[in-house]
């Protein structure tokens, strides 16, 4: 049976998952240490790959490779953008990811991919510059699953970044180019490494702090990746539940 893979930056982010799989030690391969377990019968690797686009797509490398998984769950923590309605603790599912700051600047200002016609992705009829996809299916089912529980998550797409936003003026400027709700520094290298494997991904993460002027006194790390590993554990645990992981009897507006 193929694992679940789940991929985040830090082991701040995956300390509870872990913990729940029961495993006996540590798997290195490729770099990267990584645990493998079980949740139920369901098989699960659990792997932090560093933070930043480069680690991140790295590290979802080798476990792609070494696996071969049916999907690929990205988790950990992100900033809020004004105007998300989004607060520190809230959880947050990714329908697209936007490399954000990946372009050029010309005499005019920045510009896109798009504008340098150099697609991130562009293989098997699927280009994609900037804005890079999620599974639909996957999200839906945390979103159902959000609803089944009572769990408030938000659906929305997502920026990464290698500068993060440290100040209102440029979260203003990058929700208002993108039409994004949260900001993290690693999230659509995962999702381009999956799309050209033919991987379906699922991104979950819980706010941590709003993109504002930087203040690390403000943040709530702990609750924020805390948060999204008990949804994601929740999430595998209805996996291993066939019979009732498509709950049916709620159909929730997405």
């Amino acid at each position: 049976m193929k694992p679940i893979v789940i991929i985040a930056a830090v082991p701040q982010e995956i300390e509870l998952l872990g913990k729940a799989l029961g495993y006996s030690g540590r798997v290195a391969a490729g770099g990267y240490e990584y645990v493998e377990g079980t949740v139920g019968n369901l098989r699960v690797v659990v792997c932090a790959g560093g933070v930043g686009k480069i680690n991140a797509a790295s590290a979802a490398a080798v476990m792609i490779d070494r696996y071969q998984p049916n999907l690929v769950i990205n988790i950990g923590c992100a900033g809020a953008y004004g105007g998300s309605g989004l607060s520190i603790g809230n959880l947050v599912v990714a329908s697209e990811e936007v490399l954000a700051d990946d372009g050029v600047i010309v005499s005019d200002g920045w510009k896109d991919l798009r504008y340098m016609n150099i697609p991130s992705v562009n293989q098997g009829g699927l280009t994609c510059y900037n804005m890079l996809p999620l599974s639909r299916h996957a999200a839906e089912k945390a979103m159902q699953l959000a609803d089944y529980y009572g769990v408030a998550l938000v659906r929305g797409r997502f920026s990464t970044v290698s500068t993060c936003s440290g100040t209102d003026q440029r979260g203003v400027e990058l929700a208002l180019r993108w039409n994004v709700v949260a900001e993290s520094m690693e999230g659509a290298a995962v999702v381009q490494v999956c799309l050209r494997s033919g991987v379906d991904c699922l991104e979950i993460r819980g706010i941590s702090n709003l993109v504002e002027e930087r203040d690390l006194k403000k943040w709530d790390i702990p609750r924020a990746v805390e948060a999204a590993q008990r949804f994601v554990l929740k999430y595998l645990e209805e996996m291993d539940r066939p019979e009732i992981s498509t709950i049916s009897k709620v159909t929730p507006e997405i």
